[in-house]
C-alpha cells in the first residue's frame, strides 16, 4: 500500500477555512517558504503534514523538508542553513550553547523503533529482552540459536547466519535504539553504549543510510535483522519482532502499545525526555519522541508567525493522522505543553 493512501484524510471545510485564514494572517499577501532538515524517522509524516499545510493555507506557507538524518539536522541548524531542524536525539546543552538566538525544542510526534527481519514464512517472531541485545552484540549469530528457539516453540528456525543491519550515518534512531539496549543490558552499555553513531562489535553486518536505507537492506538480505522506525517497516512490508517488555510480556509494535509506552511520560521545562525502558504491562519497549528545533529569535516576525502556524497545524490536524502511518499521536498533556512553549518562537 502506498504511503499517500495512508494519509488520505478528509478535513472539514471549517478546519480548512481556519487554516486559510491563519495562513493569510501569518504570511501576508505573499507566500513564505520555510526550510527544514533533519531526522529521517519522522520524514514520511512530515512530508504529508507539510503538503496538507500548503493546501490549507492556500499556498501561503510552504515547507521544504530534507530528510538527511538527525546528526546532519543538528549540524545544519547550528550552522543556520535552515529555518528549523529535526532530530530524534534532542540537542545536547553544548550544542544549544552554539546558537546565540536561543533554541526551542518541541516534540512533534513519536514513534516506535522496531526490530525488523527477513525470514520467509516466519511472521510472529518473539525476542526476549535478554536475547536481542546479544544479537546486536554479535554473540548470537545463528537464527536457530537455542535462546531464540526457546522463545518460539513450534517455529522452525533456519540454520542460517544472522546478518545485522545498522545505520551508517549519525542517527537519532540509533540513539534511541542503543539507549534502550543500554538500559536493559549492562554488557551492551559497557561494550557499545548509547550514541547517534556507535562502534558496533565485529559481526556479520551490513550498513544502511537513514531509516529507508536500513529497511531496504533488510528487505534485500535473507536472514537479516535490523532496527528501523515502525512506519518504514510497514511501508516496506517487513515483519517485526514482538519484544519482551519490562513487565515480562511480549508486545508487538502498534498504535496502542506505542501509546502505552508514552502514557507516563512527563515533559520537563526543556521539553526533553527519553523513554528508554517504559513500564506497563501493555507497553512496547522501544519508543521515542522526535523533536523539531527552532530559533527563539528568527530572521523576521513574519517567519516566526509562519513557524508558529506550522506548529499549530502539526499539533491539531497532524496528530489525527499519526497512527495511520505507524506513528504515535502525542498525549494531550504533551500537546498542551508544546503549544505553550511554541510561543517562544519569535
Amino acid at each position: 500500500m502506498k504511503l499517500k493512501s495512508l494519509f488520505n484524510v478528509a478535513l472539514s471545510a471549517a478546519v480548512a477555512a481556519s487554516f486559510m485564514i491563519a495562513g493569510s494572517a501569518t504570511a501576508g499577501s505573499h507566500s513564505i517558504k520555510i526550510i527544514g532538515a533533519g531526522a529521517s524517522f519522522p520524514a514520511p509524516i512530515y512530508s504529508e503534514w507539510f503538503k496538507d499545510l500548503a493546501e490549507k493555507t492556500n499556498g501561503k506557507i510552504k515547507v521544504d523538508y530534507q530528510s538527511i538524518g538527525s546528526g546532519s539536522g543538528i549540524k545544519n541548524f547550528i550552522g543556520h542553513t535552515v529555518d528549523f531542524g529535526a532530530s530524534d536525539a534532542a540537542m545536547k546543552q553544548s550544542e544549544i550553547d552554539q546558537v546565540p538566538e536561543g533554541v526551542q525544542l518541541l516534540p512533534m510526534t513519536a514513534g516506535s523503533i522496531v526490530i525488523a527481519y527477513n525470514l520467509p514464512g516466519i511472521s510472529d517472531l518473539r525476542l526476549p529482552r535478554d536475547v536481542y541485545p546479544e544479537i546486536f552484540l554479535g554473540k548470537i549469530t545463528k537464527w536457530n540459536d537455542p535462546k531464540i528457539a526457546a522463545a518460539n516453540p513450534g517455529v522452525t528456525l533456519p540454520d542460517q547466519p544472522i546478518t545485522v543491519v545498522v545505520r551508517s550515518d549519525k542517527s537519532g534512531t540509533t540513539f534511541g535504539f542503543t539507549g534502550h539496549l543500554s538500559a536493559i543490558s549492562s554488557e551492551f552499555k559497557s561494550a557499545v553504549g548509547q550514541g547517534k553513531m556507535v562502534q558496533w562489535p565485529a559481526m556479520n553486518m551490513v550498513k544502511g543510510k537513514k531509516n529507508d536505507g536500513v529497511s531496504s537492506a533488510i528487505r534485500q538480505t535473507p536472514g537479516a535483522i535490523g532496527y528501523t522506525e515502525y512506519g518504514y517497516a510497514k511501508l516496506s512490508q517487513l515483519p517485526t519482532a514482538c519484544l519482551q517488555n519490562k513487565a515480562g510480556n511480549f508486545v508487538c509494535p502498534g498504535a496502542e502499545a506505542g501509546a502505552a509506552a508514552l502514557a507516563n511520560a512527563v515533559l520537563p521545562e526543556n521539553m526533553i525526555v527519553f523513554i528508554n525502558d517504559p513500564a506497563g504491562d501493555a507497553s512496547y519497549p522501544i519508543a521515542t519522541f522526535t523533536w523539531m528545533m527552532f530559533y527563539k529569535k528568527n530572521k523576521s516576525a513574519e517567519l516566526a508567525a509562519a513557524l508558529r502556524t506550522m506548529v499549530e497545524y502539526c499539533l491539531d490536524e497532524g496528530q489525527k493522522i499519526a497512527d495511520k502511518a505507524g506513528y504515535i499521536p502525542l498525549p494531550e498533556s504533551v500537546v498542551e505543553k508544546v503549544r505553550a512553549a511554541s510561543k517562544n518562537i519569535q
